[in-house]
């Protein structure tokens, strides 16, 4: 019996080396799959080959590397909230980068900023803030960059401030790997680690995503599980002709007695000539450290090339 429209089918991926050696690299738990998954695996999809690239992706982090190495102009909406959700500080500026012989400089073409968004000696007051300049300004003439990611997530941070960076790249592009030096998560954000993915329900679908056929793959806490993962909603949108990742949604919590973060991220792409570039970035931000105190924040990043 053939059911209509979309159906999900329990669908076990196991794989194993000759001598029955179990391939701890490949993804081992139920996913739920649409009938279209089913039909191309049923005729010959690699579906274990996908999982594999799910797992390993570097095209999403080597697209925000791209933006080091070519001219850009970008809108940027910075909004700091109190307690009461009214707007207390922000900033919303166009801004313009230029490279030219193998050397980027950033243009300031317009800006305006309410509150205390910066202190006296226009640095900023707050952390997010901070980190987005970190990501998407820059300062000065900076040269001899590339867009590599080999090697690139690995690097740890020795001040405070490099280790909020290099603990912000983890999540952001290596979502579901092990998030070092952040005390009381332990691994509770590495979804593919055994003891977390049977935590989770996973979904693979076919859908398009602005004309282009993709593959979602999705993950979601599985009833009861919320407080004990990291992840609340993780979804991946990945284009069937190269695999490129083309969208991306998270959505993360966690609580401790010493900080905790609620934050929900979308993040569009766009291919331009042979480089995939971020497009649209939208940011909703909940966190409290003990030494920083709290900061709500969201913030939209558009950009144009």
């Amino acid at each position: 019996m053939r059911n209509r429209g979309l159906i999900f089918l329990l669908c076990f991926i196991t794989l194993t080396t000759y001598g029955q050696r179990q391939d701890t690299s490949i993804f081992k738990y139920p996913i739920q799959m649409d009938d279209v998954v089913v039909t191309a695996a049923r005729k010959g999809w690699d579906l274990q080959g996908f999982i594999r690239r799910v797992r390993t992706d570097t095209t999403f982090y080597k697209a925000f590397r791209s933006l080091h190495i070519i001219s850009f102009n970008a809108v940027n909406d910075i909004r700091i909230y109190d307690k009461s959700g009214k707007v207390k500080a922000s900033l919303n500026s166009k801004t313009k980068q230029t490279v030219s012989n193998g050397c980027r400089t950033m243009q300031v073409l317009e800006e305006k900023t309410t509150g205390n968004f910066y202190n006296r000696r226009h640095q900023y007051n707050y952390y997010t803030a901070e980190l987005y300049g970190y990501l998407f300004f820059t300062v000065g003439k900076v040269c001899g960059e590339d867009n590599t990611v080999a090697g690139m997530l690995n690097v740890k941070g020795k001040g405070q401030m490099e280790k909020s960076k290099a603990q912000l790249k983890q999540l952001m592009f290596n979502p579901g790997g092990h998030i070092n030096g952040v005390p009381f998560m332990g691994d509770k954000a590495a979804i593919f680690d055994a003891d977390v993915a049977k935590r989770y329900d996973f979904k693979l679908t076919s859908e398009e995503y602005e004309g282009q056929e993709c593959y979602v793959f999705r993950a979601v806490p599985q009833k009861g599980e919320e407080r004990n993962v990291v992840y609340k909603d993780f979804a991946t949108w990945f284009r069937k002709s190269d695999y490129a990742i083309v969208a991306r949604d998270y959505s993360l919590s966690f609580n401790t007695v010493v900080y905790d973060f609620d934050v929900k991220m979308k993040v569009r792409m766009e291919q331009k000539g042979k480089y995939l570039l971020p497009a649209r970035i939208d940011y909703d931000g909940n966190w409290f450290v003990f030494i920083k105190g709290r900061e709500r924040v969201k913030f939209t990043a558009v950009f144009s090339y």
